[in-house]
This record gives structure tokens, sequence and C-alpha cells, in this order.
């Protein structure tokens, strides 16, 4: 999966595509693997880098949804349960189970929460991951061996499942360029092509690499941006109202002794009405999050202080031995596209639609799919294209996503250790490795990203920038911030070599990265 030859196909391309995809995250991905597999030309443009934004900053949970069943929304809790149970399926080196313990400190709360995860279970039915159970004070502590003991009285254990969401994106764009789709990122769309009657035909695109502008033709334009949804809607619209309510959600990483075990921790109801998560993810544990209403979208989201706080307290309240500021790896913050009440007036974000909404634009033809999460990418992709090929006239034909496996299929990699999330790549990416002196050597002492792996992510996963290297095809911005910091100008200049790319293009891309990660890092407690 090389970009030069993405650049190719658009080059030679002659006649309409089916489908124009806009947005490289989890929604848009989606849709060109079900698109792609059905036999469709798609072609996929995505501003700036795959899962850039909001589809590389979850809380790394594939999950029913704990929340939603108390909301009362059966429905989009068991569709959620089936989705997660056919992603473990079908991409079982990025998806596992984990147990999850919700700890008691009130007599109530083991009954109370018992019975709703035994309705949990029963919804899952065959795709369950393993039946809850109420746990003694006592085992409560073996699986978290770093719970606050003070007043604890037990708690109730369930399994849900746990991913890594920059890397099944980027499986999810190898999936689908081998199913016969072209994607480009860092190639934003810049306008819409209409034809008389206002109906559109294409789009306006310029690789940002190069500054060449196309124009490209389509039978349907498919929005699937995301928190910029109303931005691309206004290209077609300019007073098209706003349908998505934009709302931060903040994570904190910290080391794994405060995590130490094998079970994360789900405190039901926080101060703010919010689930929060404490979850062991690879060597670090992630805590959040947060929900904030935010007026604007930008692609690097800032934690507000008060979020960093928020999450340090609330967590505080279940370790034994507390967090402080000077503790946090990283800190980093995603923006949910929450869809708006249908009078366009949204209440508390934590109480709007985790849903997705279809809207066809009735004189443009514009199809934006707006909302949902992660869990249930494949069937919102499923969904939209069902639409798109009604609304193209194109000849139907079958999805077949709910049993295609996702690149990098592979039923047993543990045993690849810590290459584990490359799957059945590993093989090629330790050889890669061991190919030459000096590639297997780690690009920062306290990172285990090598040389290998960078020069992999150049080569066979479309890495353009020091920031795609660091935050998504590896995790080592979220790992450690500071060491990503550190290990940028070596990364810079790996990747100039193999890029071709001159001594000024290092020192932009150091400057800009150290900008970026400026705002994982938080001061600490003095």
């Amino acid at each position: 999966m090389r970009r030069e030859d993405m650049v190719a196909d658009l080059a030679v391309r002659s006649t309409p595509w089916d489908l124009i995809v806009i947005g490289g995250g989890a929604t848009g991905l989606g849709i060109a693997v079900d698109a792609a597999s059905r036999g469709y030309g798609v072609v996929l443009f995505e501003q700036f880098d795959f899962a850039k934004g909001t589809s590389s900053r979850s809380t790394k949970l594939v999950h029913g949804g704990v929340r939603y069943l108390q909301q009362g929304n059966v429905s989009l809790v068991m569709e959620a349960l089936r989705e997660r149970g056919r992603l473990l399926r079908n991409a079982p080196h990025l998806v596992r189970d984990v147990a999850f313990v919700v700890p008691s400190y009130e007599w109530w709360e083991s009954p109370f929460y018992g019975v709703g995860l035994k309705v949990y279970d029963l919804l899952a039915g065959r795709y369950g991951f393993g039946a809850s159970k109420t746990l003694s004070r006592r085992e409560v502590i073996e699986q978290i061996p770093s719970i606050n003991p003070e007043g604890l009285r037990g708690g109730t254990l369930y399994y849900d499942g746990q991913f890594d969401d920059a890397r099944l994106a980027i499986q999810l764009a190898a999936t689908a360029f081998k199913q016969g789709a072209t994607l480009l990122n860092y190639t934003p769309v810049t306008g819409l092509l209409k034809d008389a009657d206002g109906a559109i035909h294409g789009v306006t695109v310029r690789d940002a690499e190069t500054g060449a502008v196309h124009q490209v033709a389509g039978r349907v334009v498919i929005n699937a941006t995301g928190p910029f949804t109303d931005g691309v809607r206004r290209l077609d619209r300019p007073d098209a109202p706003a349908i998505v309510a934009p709302s931060q959600g903040v994570h904190l990483v910290l080391d794994r002794e405060f995590l130490p075990g094998d079970s994360a921790i789900m405190v039901p109801h926080t101060d703010d009405g919010r689930v929060m998560f404490a979850i062991p993810w690879y060597d670090v544990a992630v805590v959040g999050t947060t929900d904030t209403p935010i007026e604007s979208v930008d692609i690097e989201p800032r934690p507000f202080a008060e979020e960093i706080e928020f999450i340090l307290d609330t967590a505080n309240r279940y370790l034994d031995h507390p967090a402080t500021r000077n503790d946090v790896r990283s800190v980093f913050a995603g923006i949910r596209p929450l869809v708006r009440a249908g009078d366009g007036e949204g209440g508390q974000t934590a109480e709007l639609s985790r849903d997705h909404s279809l809207l066809i634009d009735a004189d443009s033809g514009l199809l934006t799919v707006a909302g949902g999460k992660w869990t249930t990418y494949r069937k919102m992709a499923e969904d939209v294209v069902d639409h798109a090929i009604v609304l193209a006239d194109l000849e139907a034909r079958d999805c077949v996503t709910r049993d295609l496996p996702i690149h990098g299929y592979h039923q047993n990699a543990d045993r690849f250790g810590r290459l584990s999330f490359y799957g059945s790549d590993a093989v090629e990416v330790e050889n890669l490795m061991q190919s030459r002196t000096g590639l297997a050597s780690r690009v920062h002492p306290d990172l285990e990203l090598t040389v290998g792996e960078v020069l992999w992510g150049c080569r066979k996963e479309m890495a353009r920038t020091v920031d795609d290297v660091l935050a998504r095809r590896s995790r080592s911005l979220l790992f450690d911030a500071r060491a990503a910091v550190a290990a940028a100008p070596r990364i810079a200049e790996i990747m100039a070599r193999e890029l071709g790319r001159d001594s000024g293009w290092v020192q932009a891309q150091v400057t800009t990265f150290q900008a970026l990660a400026a705002g994982y890092c938080i001061a600490g407690d003095g």
C-alpha cells in the first residue's frame, strides 16, 4: 500500500468512480472496505492522515455500551454487541476480550449492577465474551490489586472488548486497498462539482504534498468526516444548519503500576453522570473520559485543565496509591461528532445520540453519515453503501463484510509478542528489522519502536510525517509523549532518507511535531 501507487490510480482513471468517500476515519474507511468488497469503484480522500482525528483518540474499547443500557437504548446495545463479536472474529490480531470490574462501596451497588450486567449478557447472546458474576471483596482485590480497599464491599465482573483504534484504521485502509479501493491521505477536498441542476457529480481535491489539483468524477459523494461533517455540508450549501454537536473526551495515560493486573475498572456513574474507565492497554493504563461541549472543532484538540483534574480526582477515589500530574505519561483529547436533537437544540452532550444518522440532500444528492462509534463502524458502512447504491443507481450487490477478515488477520497473533498488532504482517516486519544492521534498534531508549518499523510504515502503510509514525503507525506519542518528542529528530531523518526529503523538510517536521506533542504533555505538580 503505497501513496505513489494511489496517486497513479487517480491519474489514469478515465471513468467516474462509483463512490467518492470524503474522510479517512473509522466510518470512511469502513465504507471504502464495504463498497470495494462488493466490487464497486471507490476512491477515498482524507485531508490529513488516516484516523488523524477522533478515530485514533477513543477509549480503546469495542463494547456494547453499558451506559446506553442504562438509558434504555436496547436496540443500540444489541447492535453494538453483535458488531463487537464480528470485529473480534474478523480482526483477532487487534481485538481481545477484557475483564471489567465494577467495584462496590455501597451495599446496594453489587446487586443493582449485577442485574444490569446479566441483561447485558442476555442481549449479547452468542456474541458474548463471557458471563458476568458477583465478586467478593477479596476477589475484587485479586482482580484489581491497586484498588482502594477502604470501604470496599465487593464488585461485579463482566467482559467487553478492547482494541487499538489507529492500528485498526491502518489495517482497514490496507483491506480496502486489497479489495480494489484507492485511498489518498493528505488530499483535502476543496470543492464539489455540480451539474446545471445542482446535482453533485464529483469533487475537487488538492494533493497537499505536490499542490496538484484534480477534478474527480463520481456517481455519488459520501461525507464521512466526523466532527468536520458540517464543514463539508457547507461546501454544498453554505447555509446548511449544523447537525453535529461536538463534545470533547479526554484520556490520561499512566504507568501500568496504577493498574498492574489484566482487569479494567469501570465506574458506572461519575459526578458529571458519565461512565469512567481505567483500562490496561499495552504497557500503560488509559483512564477516562470526559464529555465537554465545545464550540469549535480542531484537528488537534487540547484538554482543558479542569478535565485533567476531573479524571485524576475521580480515578483516585478508586486507586490505593493516588496518581498525580507528575505520573501522566501522555494526555490525549478526541472530539465526538454527536448528532444534534431533531429540533437543532442539543442538551447535555452525554445525552445526545451515539447512534448514526444518514442524510441525503434533496437537491445535490450529497450523502452524509454522522454520529456512531467505532464498535458499529461496519454496520454504519453497510447502511451507507446500501443507500449509495440506490442514490447512484448502481447494480445491487450484497454486503460481504460481516465475515470479511481484516488485513493482518491471524488467530494467534500473540505469538509475535510486541509485534502482534501487525498480525500476519509481523513476519515481514521482523524480516525487515533483521535485514540490515541497525534496523532492529530502538529510535529512543524509552520507546519500543524500531528503525525497521519506521521504514515499514513509510513503505507499506503510507506514513508521510513524523506524526503519522509516532502517533498512529506506532502509539509512541500516547505511550510516552516526552520520549516521542525526543525521538522526533531521528524519526524525521530516517523518513527523509526513505521518502527522498531534504534537510528543510526534516527541520519543519521536527518543529511541527514538537508543537503538536506539547498538547500531549502536561506540567507536573512541581
